[in-house]
C-alpha cells in the first residue's frame, strides 16, 4: 500500500454534523384525518416548491381502490408510488399489472385528460403511498397525454434509494419525465445513514416520511413533510431506531407563476383556458 493510500484509509468518513447541509425552513403534517392527507397544494407550499405543487399521503384499505373517481387534469404530471402493499392497474394500451413498493405510475396530463379508474385492489389488505403533482415546463404543458407504468424491478436502485424520476448517482430512471427533476423513494435500516448529494442547480428540495423516523436538521416522523432552504447543499440523514421510509424530491426551480384551475396547473392564463377547453372536448373519451 502506498503512503498516500495508507493515509486515506486511516481518515474516517465525515460525520453528519461535519457535512455542509441544507436547513429546514418549514414542516407540516398537512390537512385531513382520513385515509388521504393533503400535505401540499399549489396554493400553499407548491408556490415555494414548484415544479412540485401537490402531495397526498395515502394510508388506506385496498378496497378503497374500487371506487372510481373520474376527474380531469391539464398542464401537469402526476407521479404515484407505493411505500407498502400493492394495487392492480389496468389502463388498456398503456399497460396492466401489479404496482408495489418502488413501482411507479407517471401520468402526463399535458393538453388535457380524464382519469381515476386505473386501479383495483391487489393482494394486500392495505396500501400506503404518495401521489405527487408536478407542474410541466411551458413546452410540455400542451403535449399529448400519456401514461407510463414502471414495475419496481425496472426502477433503478442507488444504494437504499429507488430512483423514481430523474438521474442520480450514475443511474437514470426509465420514467419519461423532463430534465432537472429528481424524485426518490428511500428505505433505511435502523440507524443507517445516507446522504443525498443534491445535484447542482436543484435549489428546490423536500422530503415526506411514510414509515419510521429520520433525523437531519431535526427529527422527522411518519406523516411529516419537510421543506428545505433554497440551496444545492447535501442532505445527510440518519434513520431512527425503527428505520425509515420516505420520499425525497429535488429540482431546478420552475420559472413561471402558477396559473391554477381546479384540477390544472399552467404557466399562463391562455394556456389554462386552452387546457380547460380541451378537457371539455375530450370528456366523453375518458368518462
Amino acid at each position: 500500500m502506498s503512503r498516500n493510500l495508507a493515509i486515506a484509509a486511516s481518515v474516517p468518513a465525515p460525520s453528519m454534523s461535519a457535512i455542509a447541509q441544507r436547513k429546514v425552513i418549514d414542516r407540516t403534517r398537512g390537512s385531513g384525518n382520513g385515509p388521504i392527507v393533503r400535505l401540499m397544494s399549489p396554493s400553499d407550499l407548491g408556490q415555494y416548491l414548484k415544479p412540485f405543487v401537490f402531495l397526498d399521503r395515502v394510508d388506506a384499505e385496498s378496497s378503497m381502490a374500487r371506487g372510481v373517481n373520474i376527474h380531469p387534469h391539464s398542464g401537469l404530471a402526476t407521479v404515484t408510488v407505493l411505500t407498502e402493499g400493492n394495487l392492480r392497474f389496468d389502463k388498456g394500451k398503456w399497460g396492466a399489472g401489479l404496482l408495489d413498493y418502488g413501482g411507479v405510475e407517471w401520468m402526463r396530463a399535458g393538453s388535457g385528460i380524464w382519469h381515476g379508474d386505473e386501479y383495483q385492489p391487489g393482494t394486500s389488505r392495505r396500501f400506503k403511498g404518495f401521489q405527487l403533482w408536478v407542474a410541466l415546463p411551458a413546452e410540455l404543458e400542451a403535449s399529448s397525454p400519456e401514461w407510463q407504468f414502471v414495475l419496481s424491478k425496472d426502477i433503478p436502485a442507488v444504494g437504499p434509494a429507488k430512483l423514481v424520476v430523474g438521474a442520480y448517482g450514475g443511474a437514470v430512471s426509465p420514467v419519461r419525465s423532463f430534465r432537472g427533476l429528481n424524485y426518490l423513494l428511500v428505505t433505511l435500516a435502523p440507524g443507517e445513514e445516507w446522504v443525498y448529494e443534491t445535484p447542482s442547480g436543484h435549489d428546490v428540495g423536500w422530503l415526506a416520511v411514510s414509515h419510521g423516523s429520520v433525523s437531519g436538521d431535526g427529527v422527522y416522523s411518519a406523516g411529516d413533510m419537510i421543506v428545505f432552504d433554497r440551496s444545492d447543499a447535501a442532505i445527510p440523514l440518519r434513520a431512527g431506531a425503527e428505520g425509515a421510509t420516505f420520499v425525497l424530491g429535488s429540482a431546478v426551480p420552475h420559472p413561471h407563476d402558477l396559473v391554477l384551475g381546479y384540477y390544472s396547473v399552467h404557466t399562463s392564463k391562455t394556456a389554462l383556458e386552452a387546457g380547460e377547453a380541451r378537457i371539455a372536448e375530450v370528456r366523453d373519451l375518458y368518462g
